[in-house]
């Protein structure tokens, strides 16, 4: 989730779930190699277990970036081999990367030698074209695929349990046209029961992630955690703690402690706020706390208290 998962959306997260494995934005390996955006690889001793994910065609770039984020203290390498964006598609990485198997093979074994820790990769079920025949889109090929990165030493899997369908969609589309397959995941499963599959796409409430859990090693959740973090807190109670106090305005009071300490290392505001605009969608006082964290003068000038008032459309409201 490129531009979403940055570190200050994961130290939020955090605070909403101790046991969720936290993920960076897909990072490519030209901004860390060629960009020098080595700033992209930060993050706090709070946010573990974090996984950095990378965007890259490049066994060398890969491994050479995997060593960095190992040295930063990531827990997990993540390739990405899922996002079916156009910008994407032309560096030839991404989703379009699963037409060639061996070289993601290679990215993996790549980067394996160079870490110690895990390497793992997110996938799509299959990737459709102009002019691709159909050889990409059946289950055949899915587990030609697996086979290849499972062999490289892949030890965990997150599938994006449809098809990428690359050229006249756009991401957004990519994420809701295509059918579900989670039937895919299943046969995965079955032909590959030594490697630890995690279900992802679709997944937008506590008892579709419980459901894929009676047979999945574990669930992947996006878009869905960023505009109700709650979720998060809901699944780890269940999974994990079920003492465990869910106190929304108890994670924000500490969000609140975090941005101030951001705040005087030098951060600007806006980034910090910028993550909470959709955490109430639907609740009493949504719009007016939007409406509030959204002053951009407030937000310019680093007036912190805009953060209080707020939160006090939505707390106020549900008192």
């Amino acid at each position: 989730m490129m531009a979403w998962t940055d570190r200050h959306c994961r130290h939020l997260h955090r605070l909403y779930s101790p046991s969720v494995i936290l993920f960076s934005e897909m990072i490519t390996t030209g901004a860390l190699i060629h960009g020098k955006q080595t700033h992209q690889l930060d993050f706090d001793a709070s946010q573990h277990p974090v996984a950095v994910q990378l965007g890259g065609n490049d066994p060398h770039d890969l491994a050479t970036c995997a060593r960095l984020a190992e040295q930063r203290g990531y827990d997990e390498i993540n390739l990405n081999v899922g996002c079916p964006s156009d910008r994407v598609q032309r560096g030839t990485f991404g989703a379009a990367l699963m037409q060639n198997p061996q070289l993601v093979a290679d990215c993996v074994s790549a980067m394996g030698d160079a870490v110690a820790i895990p390497v793992t990769v997110k996938c799509r079920t299959g990737i459709q074209f102009k002019g691709d025949g159909g050889r990409y889109q059946d289950s055949e090929f899915l587990l030609e695929f697996i086979e290849a990165v499972h062999t490289a030493g892949c030890q965990r899997l997150y599938l994006h349990a449809r098809n990428a369908i690359l050229g006249g969609l756009t991401p957004a589309q990519n994420r809701e046209i295509p059918p579900l397959q989670p039937e895919r995941g299943q046969l995965i499963k079955s032909e590959f029961p030594r490697l630890e599959l995690i279900m992802n796409g679709g997944i937008n409430c506590c008892d579709k992630a419980l459901e894929l859990l009676h047979w999945a090693d574990g669930v992947m959740i996006g878009r869905s955690a960023y505009h109700n973090p709650l979720l998060l807190s809901e699944l780890h109670k269940n999974l994990h703690d079920s003492s465990f106090v869910v106190d929304e305005a108890d994670f924000l009071a500490r969000y609140k402690t975090y941005m101030q300490l951001q705040l005087a290392s030098g951060e600007r505001l806006q980034p910090l706020m910028r993550h909470l605009l959709h955490s109430f969608n639907g609740r009493p006082g949504a719009r007016l706390f939007r409406r509030t964290l959204s002053d951009h003068e407030r937000l310019k000038r680093g007036d912190a208290s805009i953060l209080d008032d707020a939160l006090s459309h939505i707390f106020g409201a549900a008192a």
